[in-house]
């Protein structure tokens, strides 16, 4: 699935807090935001796609999740966090290469071809991973431990990238071929931006075949990648990128731009991203995997990341002028998002409440980002109860009708789009700031209910008034409007 990532560190954040955020673009995929509690969690799993059947472990904690409302493909969980205070994305699409696949193929699933033989299972894949890691794990590291072993014992039918985040670590693991995989601990100071490519440029093999500080892999993948053939740095130098990832035509207009407009966003000072003499520009191989940014990160600047369509450049599709680039590169905030979130760890208040999930629904050019607590048993109605029938009486799709209204008029509907995310960003903010107080002071912290229907309200309010405002522009452009006057 094509998806774009953004992980930032504990010492990148404005607040200490670690945070992982990733656009689910499916192809128009319903979601919804839920609670899933243990007795809802299965004894016994089924992936729909690959026939995997894995018995889970007795004991799941509560989580939050955003799966697909049409179940006929899987439940496609997407993201969440654990009542553990451990967020999980999953999963990043990437690239890999022809002799990565050849020498440890993906399991895919084959249906028998006669009554005689047997159907091949296949392996784990973004349909199943956070179902299957999610509830059992209590850190960012344990992610990465438990979802290795599985991908070791039933491999995937795909390439994927996976984020995990605790209250002091990131952590991001990248699969390799069927069986194998690596994984980094994201610098404190550092933020990641990964589009859908192998992203890892350096790793520290001497670590992740000893003390495993910051850096762990498969136990034979120093004998993969010699037996294979694979390594294809020069002078010592290991980067996993060229060994593991892809650098191809496609790359460089559907991947690579992505990483070029992040970075930019990042760095404009330390980096050197335009004209002649650019460090990096939209079709550069080597954009650093992360960089240190020269300001420190907010949600808001993550949202802004994950809306990207190349705005104040010649690429931006919605530009008023004919620069003869408009829309040549793949953007970040595309049609065909289905969720968006950003799971927050905070550090600066209680356990309770540290898990904050910032949720958005379909194009992230057009809709909000709207804060929930994920320590709570349910999730309001205006997220949890949505349909396949468009609706406004619920947040998705709410969110689809104001984007493809506004997308068609840009120009006029933009402001409306601009203060409809600042409202529910400022309001969202307010009601975390009265809430987090109320409940630190009177260590009530069943209250995370009440503020989530109270922030869901918000939401619905300033959704309809935005959908109002949008469909009544997009209204007087209509092509068959006509007035006496006009004759």
């Amino acid at each position: 699935m094509a998806c774009t990532t953004v992980l930032v560190g504990k010492k990148a954040s404005n607040d200490k807090s670690t945070m992982i955020a990733r656009t689910d673009d499916g192809f128009f995929d319903v979601k919804k935001l839920v609670v899933v509690e243990p007795k809802k969690q299965p004894k016994k799993y089924k992936s729909v796609i690959s026939h995997l059947e894995i018995e889970l472990p007795d004991n799941p904690m509560r989580y939050t999740a955003s799966p697909s409302v049409d179940k006929k493909n899987g439940i496609w969980a997407a993201t969440g966090i654990n009542e553990a205070n451990v967020g999980m994305t999953a999963t990043e699409t990437i690239t890999s290469n022809p002799r990565v696949l050849a020498a440890d193929p993906l399991v895919k699933y084959e249906k028998a071809k006669s009554r005689k033989e047997k159907d091949k299972i296949g392996g784990i894949g973004e349909e199943d991973i956070v179902v299957l890691v999610l509830p059992y794990i209590h850190s960012a590291r344990e992610g990465v431990e438990r979802l290795a072993s599985l991908l070791e014992k039933y491999g995937t039918y795909e390439s994927n990238g996976i984020a995990f985040n605790d209250v002091n670590e990131v952590w991001w693991l990248e699969t390799i071929g069927g069986h194998h995989w690596m994984a980094r601990k994201v610098k404190d100071n550092e933020v990641v931006i990964n589009p859908n490519q192998f992203g890892m440029d350096s790793f520290d093999l001497e670590d992740a075949f000893g003390k495993q500080k910051e850096n762990m892999c498969s136990k034979d993948l120093k004998e993969f990648i010699k037996d294979n053939d694979l390594d294809l740095n020069e002078k010592g130098v290991f980067n996993p990128r060229f060994i593991f990832g892809s650098r191809s035509d496609s790359d460089h207009v559907y991947n690579t731009p992505r990483a070029w407009f992040m970075g930019r966003y990042l760095t404009p000072f330390s980096h050197k991203w335009e004209g002649p003499d650019a460090e990096f520009g939209p079709e550069s191989d080597n954009i650093p995997w992360s960089l240190v940014p020269d300001k420190k990160v907010t949600v808001e600047d993550v949202k802004y990341l994950l809306s990207g369509h190349y705005q104040g450049t010649p690429y931006n599709p919605y530009s008023s002028q004919d620069t003869g680039k408009r829309g040549m590169y793949r953007s970040i905030g595309i049609n065909r998002t289905g969720v968006m979130a950003v799971c927050q760890i905070r550090d600066n208040v209680p356990d309770e409440i540290k898990g904050i999930e910032w949720v958005c629904f379909g194009s992230t050019a057009f809709d909000a980002l709207l804060p929930v607590y994920t320590n709570v048993k349910k999730m309001p109605a205006y997220l949890s109860k949505v349909t396949l029938d468009a609706s406004t009486e619920d947040f998705y799709w709410g969110s689809r009708l104001i984007a493809v209204l506004a997308d068609h008029n840009y120009a006029t509907c933009i402001q409306h789009i601009e203060r409809y995310q600042d409202a529910v960003f400022i309001e969202g903010r307010k009601l975390l700031i009265e809430y987090d107080k109320k409940m630190i002071k009177s260590k009530n912290y069943k209250l995370t209910e009440e503020a989530n229907e109270k922030l869901s309200a918000m939401a619905k309010k300033e959704t309809i008034d935005t959908l109002n405002k949008v469909l009544k522009d997009a209204s007087t452009h209509m092509k068959n409007g006509f007035n006496r006057a006009d004759n």
